[in-house]
């Protein structure tokens, strides 16, 4: 890590979750009542759905809304400009599933801790700030998950800044039909849905902020489009079990309508990684642009469509 706001630790905050916000988290992007696994916390397996991470650096500890722009305006970098948080989205994310959380976090502490990889100059573009954040039992040390991430600022570049590396892309095979096609419908309530797990940024609710940010209007959250084909991948290529999926990313490639379909290809590589197997996938909007591209999991394969390979 080098230059400006490169290896800058966040303050260390507390995060927490119960019961309900899993079943809620499920509920968001597309778990089926033949989960239940995910969806009642009577299931003698009951278990949190992998990517629940992904929403507590927004949670944090909150039981009630929040004010999305303070509290992502309350820690600026030093040594780069301070960035306007009503105009950013989502670059790309890549999470790793390294333990389970437990279905909540009553009687343990656990805490976020993030730090800055990079902050790159985009040009007239914007810029983007690259984090890594865990997710770590205060008491063993032990991390449960790890998130990198990229959020890109719109419009706010030009500042003498480095351009950053170049990004690593993960294209699916050549000439080859997808294994697997998996979809998902959202709709106009999708997006009022997802924010209720801690991420309550209006972008995804009026459509004032996406108006000024040249989308038109109220967008669905990039997370959550993440979120539905996590789901979509791990039912298909894993059985639903959370202890199949390692690693999983994928780039914010262009926006997602409350109301728009999904759909998402998914490809088997056959090349292993020690256990898990390196899958690629594609998202599109029915009718429109892809919408996730790099997509890219670890997983056990388990059932189901075999590879075309």
């Amino acid at each position: 890590m080098s230059g400006p706001g490169a290896g800058f630790e966040y303050p260390v905050k507390e995060v927490s979750w119960l019961k309900r916000d899993v079943l809620l988290f499920a509920n968001s992007i597309g778990c089926t009542a033949d989960e239940l696994h995910f969806l009642y916390e009577l299931h003698p397996n009951f278990a949190v759905f992998p990517t629940y991470p992904i929403i507590l650096p927004f949670k944090l500890t909150h039981q009630d809304i929040i004010d999305f722009y303070a509290a992502q305006a309350s820690t600026p970098i030093p040594n780069v400009p301070k960035f306007d948080a009503r105009r950013v989205v989502d670059g790309q994310r890549l999470m790793t599933f390294l333990k389970p959380l437990p279905p909540t976090s009553a009687g343990r502490t656990f805490e976020l801790r993030s730090k800055v990889i990079g902050v790159y100059d985009k040009g007239k573009a914007g810029s983007v700030v690259e984090t890594q954040q865990d997710i770590v039992d205060k008491a063993t040390g032990e991390s449960y998950a790890r998130a990198v991430g990229s959020a890109f600022f719109v419009g706010q570049g030009n500042w003498g800044g480095p351009k950053g590396p170049a990004t690593e892309n993960f294209p699916p095979p050549k000439g080859r039909e997808a294994d697997v096609v998996v979809s998902h419908q959202t709709t106009a309530e999708s997006a009022l849905l997802y924010r209720l797990n801690g991420d309550y940024n209006p972008l995804h609710a009026t459509p004032e902020p996406g108006q000024k940010m040249g989308f038109g209007g109220t967008i669905m959250h990039g997370l959550s489009s993440w979120n539905f084909a996590a789901h979509g991948l791990l039912k298909a290529l894993g059985g639903s079990d959370p202890k199949n999926i390692r690693e999983f990313q994928a780039r914010f490639a262009s926006p997602v309508k409350p109301g728009d379909k999904l759909v998402t290809d998914i490809w088997r590589t056959g090349e292993m990684k020690g256990e898990w197997e390196e899958i690629r996938f594609v998202t599109k909007v029915v009718g429109g642009k892809v919408c996730l591209s790099n997509g890219r999991a670890l997983m056990k394969c388990v059932g189901g469509a075999k590879s075309k390979l």
